[in-house]
């Protein structure tokens, strides 16, 4: 706020505060040099975290990891996928997916995705035959038709892996996004509701998946002695499996563990913010936020809305600019430059398929970032800004 009282353009940009607990095991841990998951017999902070956010998540296995990313691809091994097997992803994703599905040795098949930022399900339906795997993005925290996928892939037999990199608090008709397919992954990267910087972890109720993503993870040698239970699986999977080491370490976790009972209260701030929001820009003519599917409980930290009516690249650009000079910046999907959410800038896939339903999405489709520790002035200042920058525009 300035000396006169005025609310001064929020700063979107830093991340969620890390509690005073972390910074205390963080000198501890320092002190006495023990950063290495592995180097304790039991009780370090990595084995505590998987332990502890298992718990939160009603899933029975868990394993922290260096990204989500990392999250995805172990995943994606551990399905034991032959090389090749093609996996449907939302072409409305990070370039991370895809690129977790290369890495893989897998071959990324896109989906279109509407206006409102979910799965088109014809598409869908018309790609699944044939396919190895399923892995959905729920994007910017957009939970596609859960439903619907889960009963085609279930028919099928094809297993679902849910990247809920954004979507850590978010439920389906009760479930918790992340438990509904065969294994869900999360993020604790600095933008995300939990801030560790980097990290990951992936859930999972299915003791296989969870032995050979532990082993690949790099467990090597007699390490996955202290992951709790599958000792069987273990000894099966022992020196069968490459390591690809993608372990999460302890300071990681020291800084994840205490923000884990804030979940939820930041959940909470975060709809509400969001809706506040969302309410103003959709009192706005030239402005839309997509309601979420019924059966959603959002749980977001940023807001996606769409430039509505007709809009050209210049007057989109100069929306772009209004907020700017109103002291709110607004990415345009398809409209910034190497944009990664961009399916078009995913050049290492090869040829690109026509996906104009998402394509046209993407160059109306503006996203802005609402931390959860924004107040209702800061928030109210935001909406203001874009309402006031699409007038500048359109008015």
């Amino acid at each position: 706020m300035a000396p006169d009282g005025q609310i001064l353009a929020p700063n979107v940009y830093d991340a969620e505060p890390i509690p005073d607990a972390a910074r205390l095991e963080i000198e501890r841990l320092l002190i006495s040099g023990d950063l290495f998951r592995y180097t304790a017999a039991e009780g370090a902070p990595v084995a505590l975290l998987e332990q502890e956010f298992a718990e939160m998540m009603g899933s029975r296995y868990a394993l922290a990891v260096s990204s989500c990313s990392a999250a995805l691809f172990l995943s994606l091994k551990a399905l034991d996928l032959p090389r090749g097997a093609r996996v449907l992803i939302p072409a409305f994703t990070f370039a991370a997916v895809p690129s977790a599905v290369v890495h893989a040795d897998c071959v990324p098949v896109l989906v279109e995705v509407g206006s409102n930022y979910r799965v088109d399900m014809d598409d869908f339906a018309a790609k699944l035959p044939g396919a190895g795997a399923v892995l959905i993005s729920h994007m910017r925290g957009h939970t596609s038709d859960m439903d619907a996928i889960m009963a085609l892939c279930d028919a099928a037999r094809i297993p679902v892996i849910e990247d809920a990199a954004h979507s850590l608090g978010t439920q389906w008709a009760g479930r918790k996004i992340g438990t509904i397919g065969k294994l869900g992954c999360f993020s604790f990267q600095s933008y995300k509701l939990v801030n560790a910087g980097e990290g990951g972890i992936l859930i999972t109720d299915d003791p296989e998946l969870a032995a050979r993503a532990v082993i690949m993870s790099g467990a090597y040698e007699q390490n996955w002695k202290k992951h709790p239970g599958l000792q069987n699986s273990y000894m099966l999977w022992q020196n069968k499996l490459p390591l690809y080491n993608m372990r999460m370490q302890n300071l990681s976790a020291a800084v994840i563990r205490p923000q884990l009972p804030e979940v939820d209260a930041r959940v909470a701030k975060g709809r509400a913010g969001h809706d506040r929001v969302a309410a103003r820009l959709n009192d706005s003519a030239w402005l839309s936020v997509p309601p979420a599917l019924p059966p959603e409980e959002r749980a977001p930290d940023s807001i996606q809305f769409n430039l509505a009516g007709d809009w050209s690249d210049a007057e989109a650009r100069a929306f772009q600019a209004a907020a700017k000079r109103r002291g709110v910046s607004v990415q345009v999907f398809g409209l910034s430059q190497d944009n990664a959410r961009a399916f078009w800038n995913w050049q290492f896939l090869g040829e690109m398929p026509d996906l104009p339903q998402t394509r046209a999405m993407l160059m109306r489709a503006c996203d802005v970032r609402l931390p959860t520790r924004l107040s209702e002035a800061e928030l109210d200042f935001i909406a203001a800004a874009l309402v006031g920058a699409a007038e500048d525009v359109k008015g």
